[in-house]
């Protein structure tokens, strides 16, 4: 047994020193999820960060794509500083009621923000934002000296 460990027979390969660190790790997580939430957290997908984006470059500027359903316009606060832009808002649901007892609950009300990085320079006047069907569309142009500039050749 002791060779086996100390060498990782049969594999004779390479261990990871804190492989047994990390699956202890993922014991006592899945444990804590049984205490605290009562059932593991793998049984049900995790919503993650809220909202979820996308964010894409062209040559003139860059584009954020927020998944926002069910969130009106006038929930939403958008500001850019700098080369970070925040999208801040609050998620409403309608009360169920008082004597309701939830099977499940993966919706969840209440304050969101996002801060997003961006890459280069921008124009923070030119920004524009629309809501459709539950996407949010933030159009962030690049600062005029970070734009690429074609040069002739003489």
């Amino acid at each position: 047994m002791y060779a086996r460990r100390m060498f990782d027979l049969p594999g004779f390969g390479w261990r990871n020193p804190l492989a047994e660190m990390e699956r202890m790790r993922r014991q006592m997580d899945a444990l804590a999820d049984l205490v605290f939430r009562g059932s593991p957290s793998r049984l049900y997908a995790p919503s993650g960060v809220f909202p979820a984006i996308n964010l894409t470059e062209t040559a003139t500027g860059y584009f954020v794509r927020a998944e926002l359903p069910g969130i009106k316009s006038a929930d939403l606060d958008i500001q850019v500083v700098g080369r970070n832009m925040t999208i801040s808002g609050e998620r409403k649901i309608a009360s169920e009621g008082e004597n309701v007892r939830y099977h499940r609950r993966e919706r969840e009300a209440g304050k969101f923000s996002r801060i997003i990085a961006l890459p280069g320079d921008i124009d923070p006047e030119k920004v524009e934002a629309k809501l459709v069907n539950g996407v949010l569309t933030v159009c962030v142009p690049k600062a005029a000296a970070a734009q690429p500039r074609q040069i002739a050749i003489n």
